[in-house]
């Protein structure tokens, strides 16, 4: 199991919901945020096929992402960055993640048939990470811890 960082890292990933992810493809680099559900340390999103981001998964799957806050004062910045593979999700994993999602943004479970229309035109995604700092600059500026799990 983790350790104390990963246990921070774990509890921060519970509090926030927004990541950024940094990709590649055929027209370079790009960045992009989406909402993110998490289980342990994997984060599942979802997005539309023919985005840049969802395309450059095709073109090379190991991204980066960050997730943090937009903080003024350096020595309380919080945060993880972090390295992984991102697979489009089917069958079982897909119901799993949908369900996650669902649990953690309950308006979408109010079938409004806009959200649910859109919800049946994208894809779902796990973004597995094979390398996860946590950041936390109240130990000082620039600390940042390698998480094992």
């Amino acid at each position: 199991m983790a350790d104390k960082a990963g246990q921070a890292a774990l509890a921060y990933l519970r509090t926030h919901q927004v990541m950024t992810l940094a990709t590649v493809g055929e027209d370079g680099v790009w960045a992009t945020a989406v909402f993110y559900a998490s289980q342990a340390f994997d984060l599942y999103f979802l997005s539309a096929g023919h985005t840049r981001h969802a395309q450059n998964f095709l073109h090379q799957p190991h991204i980066a992402a960050a997730i943090q806050e937009d903080y003024r004062d350096w020595p309380a910045i919080k945060g993880i960055q972090l390295e992984g593979d991102v697979s489009q999700l089917e069958g079982a994993e897909l119901t799993e993640a949908v369900n996650l999602y669902r649990a953690r943004y309950p308006f979408l479970n109010q079938a409004v048939p806009q959200i649910e229309a859109a919800l049946a035109k994208v894809n779902w995604y796990r973004l597995r990470p094979t390398r996860l700092y946590w950041i936390d600059n109240s130990q000082g500026l620039g600390h940042r811890v390698e998480v094992e799990w």
